[in-house]
């Protein structure tokens, strides 16, 4: 079975998984805000149901839906490792997020971003030039030193807090397997088409746990807070998806560690200005060299050599 090859286009592949990492890093926030009101299986269910939703009638008006003979056996199967990894990291992610914290669970999350690097290495036989290798040094230090305070209460934390990041770490795992069987089924189908039907069939298999009655019990905030969510999985993944298109593998994943940064931003701004709704995190100058550091390593990863 043939590989699939990047378009080359490594600017709109920049681009593209810069919006990811922008909306990435705010859907933390979101998500703490949605499971002090809503269990984890509604909020997962209404995310791709509202997603599915929405890229259906959009490329129903374009006349851009999958057509049968597109999808061979092969494709099926990848669809399904890719529906089914993506389903479970909505889960695991969620449910580790609503037992430790929106910093904690974005840094634990990245480990998916380095598998999905190391993935693109292997499978899709990329490269990494010395610069780039230095970039990954770079980058490990940077999270090491960052995330310092959070990795120590790793180790001193309590069970509940320690199991919840173990699901975000488990999450982590099963979100690379669905990337790199995303990169494959662009070889036969276009990205969002294939977002349709992973949506599709995770809304379908989330349905049965869902509660949509507690939806109609939410005040406006939270109502759009919910849909903001929504729409954040719909624009996120469908940038994503395309910057594969375009891009190494290995160089989205890195820019998408860029995401904590993000995130620890977002809460500080929240928590200035809405207190009540997200706690703060504490940020010393060791953290700010840290994220600077993340931040060198990345690009240096992502753009080490000409493409």
């Amino acid at each position: 079975m043939s590989l699939h090859q990047n378009s080359g286009r490594w600017r709109l592949g920049l681009a593209l998984s810069l919006l990811t990492v922008l909306l990435w890093g705010i859907l933390p926030l979101a998500l703490a805000v949605m499971l002090q009101v809503l269990d984890v299986y509604t909020v997962v269910w209404f995310r791709f149901l509202g997603s599915f939703a929405l890229l259906t009638i959009y490329l129903g008006v374009r006349g851009q839906l999958p057509k049968l003979h597109q999808l061979h056996s092969h494709t099926w199967k990848l669809l399904a490792i890719a529906t089914l990894m993506l389903g479970a990291n909505y889960c695991f992610f969620m449910q580790g997020l609503a037992l430790t914290s929106p910093a904690n669970a974005e840094v634990l999350i990245q480990l998916a971003t380095l598998l999905l690097g190391l993935g693109g290495l292997v499978i899709f036989h990329e490269r990494y030039t010395l610069r780039q290798w230095l970039g990954v040094g770079v980058l490990i230090c940077g999270y090491i030193i960052f995330f310092h305070d959070q990795l120590a209460n790793l180790i001193t934390a309590h069970s509940t807090y320690i199991y919840g990041s173990s699901l975000v770490v488990l999450g982590a795992a099963v979100w690379a397997i669905y990337a790199l069987a995303q990169k494959q089924l662009l070889q036969s189908l276009s990205s969002p088409n294939i977002m349709m039907m992973i949506y599709g069939g995770s809304a379908l298999f989330f349905t049965p746990l869902a509660k949509p009655a507690t939806i109609f019990k939410l005040n406006n905030l939270q109502l759009g807070v919910l849909i903001f969510c929504a729409l954040n999985t719909l624009i996120a993944y469908g940038a994503f998806a395309e910057s594969l298109e375009h891009w190494e593998a290995s160089r989205v994943s890195a820019v998408l560690t860029l995401a904590p940064i993000v995130t620890l931003i977002a809460v500080e701004l929240v928590a200035l200005l809405t207190p009540s709704l997200i706690p703060a995190e504490n940020l010393t100058l060791t953290g700010m060299i840290g994220a600077v550091l993340v931040v060198a390593g990345s690009m240096a990863i992502a753009l080490g050599k000409k493409v």
